[in-house]
């Protein structure tokens, strides 16, 4: 299954909550995405891993993602071995991406910058040829996407490029609120988490805004490059 945009997060709502309007966008424009949850997000302080699974449903018939899988890693515990690449190179040689999206260079939570690392390195030996992985028994080819982007998230990172998503702010925040209970609920009486707090949407709402200042567009995503990206027309660079 051929994509444009492999989108992986290390649990259900990474994806939604850092890059879900840059999704939203490319979708409109014609692109096919998928999206890999590396775990099941079960040590969450709220909700369960059978609950989010509903709500990662939802949210991905929200954004038109084409497919969403999920590799049931151990949140909380997944480690860059062997078999955790080895189950990441299968999901990259099936979905052959152009570019991905994965977790921050580094984050509050520990998952996620050892799920973007975990990412770039599947993403470079899924291009060994000599590296084999098979899907439905079947011997899979090489494939390495273009480039990576990996999204920022709960801390600030400077960012190095920023898609304007001004348009696609309310899609990104309904495909948010899918993961009802992960955030506010007045009426909730599961314990409080860092995101469950009444402010949490003001906090989004400002970062995106910030993003956007930068780019002079109302709201943004920011994204740090592996490598520097290239340019045919400066002039179409803002």
């Amino acid at each position: 299954m051929k994509v444009d945009i492999l989108a992986i997060g290390s649990h259900p709502d990474d994806v939604e909550l850092a890059c879900s309007g840059t999704i939203a966008k490319h979708i409109k424009q014609g692109a096919r995405v998928a999206v890999v949850d590396l775990s099941k997000g079960e040590l969450g302080t709220r909700g369960n891993a059978e609950l989010r699974k509903e709500e990662a449903t939802r949210s991905a018939e929200i954004l038109g993602i084409s497919k969403r899988v999920n590799l049931g890693l151990k949140d909380g515990y997944f480690e860059i071995n062997e078999q955790s690449l080895n189950a990441l190179i299968e999901q990259i040689r099936f979905f052959r991406p152009e570019i991905i999206l994965c977790n921050s260079v580094h984050d509050r939570h520990p998952d996620h910058g050892r799920g973007g690392d975990l990412v770039s390195r599947a993403s470079f030996l899924a291009g060994l040829r000599k590296v084999e992985s098979k899907f439905d028994a079947e011997l899979q080819e090489a494939w390495r996407p273009k480039a990576i982007y990996r999204y920022i998230q709960d801390r600030w990172i400077e960012p190095d490029l920023i898609v304007d998503i001004s348009d696609e702010w309310q899609t990104k925040l309904d495909s948010i609120r899918a993961f009802s209970s992960q955030f506010y609920d007045p009426n909730s009486k599961e314990p409080e988490s860092p995101i469950s707090s009444k402010g949490f949407f003001d906090f989004l709402d400002g970062r995106a805004r910030q993003f956007g200042r930068i780019i002079n567009a109302e709201y943004g995503e920011g994204f740090n490059v592996e490598r520097s990206p290239g340019v045919e027309n400066l002039l179409e660079l803002r």
